[in-house]
């Protein structure tokens, strides 16, 4: 089914629309769940709660592309239950790391006014990146895949997959410098 009619089968109040969600994009919101989680329970209950969330968001929200805006809701999700269930004394996972690795570039306690400017500065640096270091930067820090995961599906050794990571964080922190974003 196309995006679309999903989007307008929310818009109408269709409970056929979760249903068409899940067929169309469960597999994706499990997978981006999962890559945080590391926990099919858990994953699982995220991507569920996904459609809820979309449920509560369309109307008045009319997603440009409901892939992207379901992928997002998931990653959210799933972050936030990370964090909620997983205390510093329990020790870390892909997540905690890679957070830990954009926290040096942007800061953890972000106010929400420069969060929407941040948002702005990451698409413009985001855009100016070559393809292949986009790619393995959203595979690290979108989608929270581990280093060997990455390099695995890139064709590339850990160690070029990790300089990769660190000359575009590098760059990331430069950029943000310039454009007077306090770190």
């Amino acid at each position: 089914m196309e995006d679309l009619h999903i989007i307008e089968l929310y818009w109408q109040r269709d409970e056929s629309a979760i249903k068409e969600s899940q067929t169309k994009y469960g597999g994706y919101c499990s997978t981006i769940a999962n890559n945080i989680l590391h926990s099919e329970e858990d994953s699982e209950e995220c991507v569920n709660d996904t459609w809820l969330r979309a449920w509560n968001t369309m109307p008045p929200e009319k997603p440009s592309r409901l892939a992207v805006f379901l992928g997002k809701i998931t990653r959210n999700l799933a972050i936030d239950r990370y964090r909620r269930d997983r205390s510093q004394k329990y020790g870390g996972g892909q997540a905690a790391l890679c957070l830990d690795e954009l926290g040096e570039c942007i800061g953890e306690d972000t106010p929400i006014e420069d969060r929407l400017a941040l948002k702005e500065l990451m698409n413009s640096f985001l855009s100016s990146l070559p393809d292949k270091n986009r790619n393995i930067f959203l595979l690290r820090y979108w989608y929270m895949m581990s280093v060997a995961e990455i390099a695995k599906r890139n064709g590339m050794s850990e160690g070029a997959v990790k300089m990769v990571l660190q000359r575009v964080r590098d760059k990331l922190r430069a950029y943000l410098e310039k454009e007077g974003v306090g770190i």
